[in-house]
């Protein structure tokens, strides 16, 4: 499970052990032995060499594996990519996260589904689950749709002490979402210090056509001024239908695009100190997080061949509701 400790816990290498073990062992002999596999990397020479944000689309469950692993081999470089904290649920699974260079991030919809679990033993219904949502974005009335024992129940939430006679459920929602972000923050600043690249996923979801991203990536690239470079994944989902992961032949092309640099990026600068992932940032400069990210999905979308390209005027939604979560 991702709790406040285990994220405290975690620790980024510049030369990913287990990242190179897990090359040699199972991606060389399955990509440069497999007749009819290709990886190609196209427009490397675009790459800056200090350490950057890539900004991928997401089309199936291992589509940075091939992208790492070329990255690897023709320029030594190392990535540390954004994950989901659900995948932090499985011990093993989690494990190996931790192992890998991955910065797991959260939502305030993980940390209410997972308390919810961890409470009363039990998964959310939808409607519990809008009840928690509308609740901590200050709909008052909301917690009459949920459990009291949610609300009064002192107990440990994921790492951090929830006293209901010290404060609400939602204010110890919104505290602790703050201190687990804050340590995201800094693990992204640790990966640049260390000379890593952050591989992100700016959909949040895996998609075969490419969708909207989310703000969190511009957050970032302004909070550390690095530059984003697009990246344009296309032919992965061939090589990985399923959830296997070993790859089926398949032609993959990642299409590098040119960097958007600190100094591009001057019409969405924040002039003044913010602390990112936080309500007020995103109040005040919400506007400019997300023209970036359009900014990057358009670069994205442009490096697509046309079955992965987005659909205009297409509104698409994740689901809603707390599977999605646990």
């Amino acid at each position: 499970m991702l709790d406040l400790p285990r994220l405290d816990r975690i620790r980024l290498t510049s030369r990913p052990r287990i990242q190179r073990v897990l090359a040699w062992a199972l991606l060389t002999p399955n990509y440069e032995l497999l007749p009819g596999m290709k990886i190609e990397l196209d427009g490397i020479e675009r790459l800056p060499s200090e350490p950057v944000l890539y900004a991928m689309n997401h089309t199936d469950r291992y589509n940075y594996w091939p992208f790492q692993y070329s990255l690897w081999r023709k320029t030594e470089r190392f990535t540390a990519t954004w994950v989901k904290g659900k995948y932090y649920q499985n011990a093993f699974v989690g494990k190996f996260m931790e192992l890998t260079n991955n910065i797991p991030t959260v939502s305030r919809g993980y940390l209410v589904s997972r308390d919810f679990l961890n409470t009363l033993g039990r998964p959310p219904t939808d409607d519990e689950y809008a009840a928690l949502r509308e609740l901590c974005d200050g709909a008052s009335q909301a917690a009459l749709r949920v459990p009291r024992e949610l609300l009064e129940r002192p107990r440990d939430v994921l790492g951090r002490r929830f006293e209901p006679a010290r404060e609400s459920y939602a204010e110890a929602v919104d505290e602790l979402f703050r201190a687990m972000m804050r340590r995201f923050v800094e693990l992204n600043g640790e990966a640049f210090d260390k000379g890593l690249d952050v591989l992100v996923f700016p959909e949040g979801t895996r998609s075969r056509r490419l969708s909207r991203g989310h703000i969190g990536l511009s957050q970032i690239a302004l909070r550390y001024r690095r530059a984003i470079v697009p990246v344009g994944c296309n032919g992965s989902d061939l090589a990985y239908p399923g959830g296997s992961p070993i790859a089926r032949a398949a032609h993959v092309v990642y299409r590098i695009g040119r960097p958007i640099t600190w100094q591009e990026m001057e019409a969405y600068h924040v002039r003044e100190h913010f602390e990112p992932f936080t309500p007020e940032a995103e109040r005040t400069h919400r506007a400019r997080f997300q023209g970036l990210v359009d900014v990057v999905m358009d670069r994205i979308n442009a490096l697509l061949d046309e079955p992965y390209r987005r659909l205009e005027n297409e509104a698409r939604e994740g689901p809603r509701s707390a599977a999605r979560f646990i």
